[in-house]
């Protein structure tokens, strides 16, 4: 979990478009983010399991 200033860091505008650090909206995870869903991989699995994001199912095949 990463401290608040570096959340806050994150979230203002960098001066140069490459220095964008995109986290997850719940946690603030960096590594393992899903830009579709804004998530972690962690939190995109335990919400899909539950049912909580639209459009999304577990495969199987």
């Amino acid at each position: 979990m990463p401290k608040k200033s570096t959340i806050a860091r994150s979230n203002k505008k960098p001066k140069f478009s490459s220095r964008i650090v995109k986290r997850c909206f719940i946690c603030g995870r960096k590594p393992g983010y899903i830009g579709k869903f804004g998530l972690c991989r962690i939190h995109f699995r335990e919400l899909a399991n539950a049912g909580m994001l639209p459009g999304v199912k577990k495969s199987s095949w």
